[in-house]
């Protein structure tokens, strides 16, 4: 499987990871047919503190799906980051994933966004398995998972 990212998604997604650090952000991903057209920004209210945990509260999951409605889309996912660690689910991503949503995590290293990947849980909820993440408006889209993603000059 694939997810695409618009070049606004990817930005907001960087920035967001950016702007939160050193603790972990959280949003929506709100698109349709695996094309993530909007990253929509969630607050992280886990009790385990966001250093390194995020929380998708079910009053935030009814604001995503309430966005996504009102933009004619669909609700695609969630993307976090990971403080200081690779763009992997951690096994509190594993507890906490449904099987049918995308999972963008973006590594987040001394504040500067780096890499990002994507990762689908399986039926049996036993194991994440990597999804191909494209950037959909260069001119030719572009794979971008399991690689550093150049700064954007919108960025």
């Amino acid at each position: 499987m694939s997810v695409t990212l618009t070049n606004e998604a990817l930005v907001a997604i960087r920035a967001h990871g950016r702007e939160t650090y050193p603790h972990e952000c959280c949003g929506a991903l709100i698109g349709r047919a695996g094309l993530v057209a909007e990253a929509f920004a969630l607050p992280n209210t886990t009790d385990e503190g966001p250093r390194r945990r995020f929380l998708v509260r079910p009053r935030d999951y009814q604001a995503a799906e309430s966005r996504a409605t009102a933009a004619g889309g669909e609700l695609l996912g969630f993307y976090h980051s990971h403080p200081d660690h690779p763009a992997e689910p951690s096994q509190y991503d594993l507890d906490h994933a449904w099987p049918f949503f995308s999972y963008v995590i973006v590594s987040v290293r001394s504040g500067d966004a780096m890499e990002m990947r994507s990762w689908r849980l399986r039926e049996d909820r036993s194991r994440f398995d990597e999804e191909t993440l494209v950037a959909a408006e260069s001119p030719t889209p572009r794979v971008i998972a399991g690689e550093p993603i150049a700064e954007s000059a919108e960025s």
